[in-house]
């Protein structure tokens, strides 16, 4: 005999749609104050159903769906983990004139270039400007169409038409649905509508490419809904001053979370960056106080980062540490751990730290290198050419280990560096580099102030 349904009250919260039994004054998942409303009992249903497929062992199910398929940009391919799967929607995610319609009408020409019917559905400019932007980076093709909409229900019919096998949506914030209340871009519509286009994508096996606007504190504008609906989310980082630019996989269903593609913008549109390393390094004739180098590790990738500090009097009475970059948490921490274990005197006195070249690093193994930084600027002497420090500073001045230091002292070697300040237990230097192992920072100071002693010993008197 069938159970009677329960009636269960029900409360959504209207920034991220999660929804919770009881009302609370704080969102749970998005942390939003007094979004959370009622929606009224609803009856949860406690019979079975039927079933879309039988549930079979997982041996038995087939991986073939899950293949990825290459998008001709190579960089773009190692952030998704081999490239497009048919049927996968991925968010791309970033601040107005980053590059990211550029990056997706490229790879929706090469799409085309296969043979592969392609739709580029812009919400935001007119069919004539792509088509003047295509002409500018190359992409024409006959296999790309394209159509300016920004109803759900023409985007639908547009699909019906051409039947593509790529579809690139700029941005959805901007497509709407006159069967769902409210404006375009707010919440409910940019909900409905992902759902809408993740449901045709799923069923028709289409690979889709939704570009979405960011916040002014560089969240993804919308329902936090959005970002779990699709499979992965692409963050397009970059100065627009500069022509660097730099792809993060924040979530992937099909690959590493945490890898980076580098760009670079150019007249003829934008191109992918196999060889990055050497990029956030500047490039000077003799050492120059203040500065030190590291090598991090983004995704499975070494990439060489130099670490400048500054350090002069304060001319307020409250010293500022001001950070480019770097993680101001972090480089407060180690400020203060330089100070104690490491006898820098910061005390009125303003700090600034900065990277080379708008790349943000968050790896704790530059710790070393923003130490030893920081110490150079206090003494003016510069830290020898040639040396690169990696690893992670505890409170107590500890040098931690690191994840991929072979690998690190690997990239080194190969772009010309000869010494590495490393914690203890690094391995087997490369070959022709000379490795110290360091235990905390006093030891780390001492094995620099020795290389800068032999430097200057080396250097023929005039």
């Amino acid at each position: 005999m069938a159970k009677p349904a329960a009636l269960k009250a029900s409360f959504r919260c209207s920034e991220c749609g999660t929804t919770v039994g009881k009302w609370v004054g704080r969102c749970p998942e998005c942390q939003a104050w007094g979004s959370v409303t009622e929606l009224g009992a609803t009856r949860v249903r406690l019979t079975s159903g039927p079933v879309s497929t039988p549930a079979r062992p997982i041996s038995q199910v087939s991986a073939d769906d899950a293949q990825s398929r290459e998008t001709g940009e190579p960089e773009l391919d190692r952030v998704l983990g081999g490239g497009l799967v048919a049927g996968s929607v991925v968010l791309l995610a970033g601040e107005p004139g980053a590059g990211k319609s550029t990056l997706a009408l490229s790879v929706a020409s090469k799409a085309a270039r296969q043979g592969a019917p392609t739709l580029y559905v812009t919400g935001e400019e007119s069919a004539a400007q792509i088509r003047l932007r295509a002409g500018r980076t190359g992409a024409l093709n006959e296999h790309l169409w394209v159509a300016a909409e920004t109803d759900l229900g023409a985007v639908l019919a547009h699909l019906e038409t051409v039947r593509p096998t790529l579809l690139v949506v700029d941005s959805v914030q901007t497509i709407g649905s006159a069967e769902v209340e409210g404006s375009a871009g707010g919440v409910t519509q940019i909900r409905a509508v992902t759902a809408a286009l993740i449901g045709v994508a799923k069923e028709r096996g289409i690979a889709t490419i939704l570009i979405g606007h960011v916040t002014k504190d560089g969240s993804i504008a919308g329902p936090r809904l959005l970002e779990h609906l699709v499979d992965v989310v692409l963050h397009f980082e970059g100065d627009r001053h500069s022509t660097l630019r730099l792809v993060r996989a924040v979530k992937n269903r099909y690959g590493a979370a945490d890898e980076i593609g580098c760009f670079q913008m150019t007249e003829a549109g934008i191109e992918g960056l196999a060889d990055p390393s050497g990029l956030f390094v500047s490039r000077s004739e003799k050492p120059v106080p203040g500065t030190c180098v590291t090598v991090t590790i983004e995704g499975r990738r070494p990439l060489l980062a130099e670490v400048q500090a500054l350090v002069s009097e304060a001319s307020e009475k409250s010293p500022r540490r001001v950070t480019s970059g770097l993680d101001g948490q972090r480089v407060a921490m180690v400020l203060a751990v330089a100070e104690k274990r490491a006898g820098t005197p910061l005390g009125g006195k303003d700090v600034h730290t900065a990277t080379v070249g708008g790349v943000r690093v968050t790896d704790p193994g530059s710790d070393l290198a923003l130490v030893l930084a920081v110490r150079s600027a206090v003494r003016d002497e510069a830290i020898p050419s040639g040396l690169v420090a990696i690893g992670e500073v505890g409170l107590s001045g500890e040098v931690r280990p690191v994840p991929g230091v072979q690998r690190r002292l690997a990239e080194a070697a190969r772009l010309g560096f000869s010494a590495a300040v490393v914690p203890v237990g690094s391995g087997t230097p490369p070959t022709g580099m000379e490795v110290l192992e360091v235990v905390d920072v006093d030891t780390a100071l001492r094995a620099v102030s020795a290389l800068q002693g032999r430097a200057r010993r080396s250097v023929p008197r005039p």
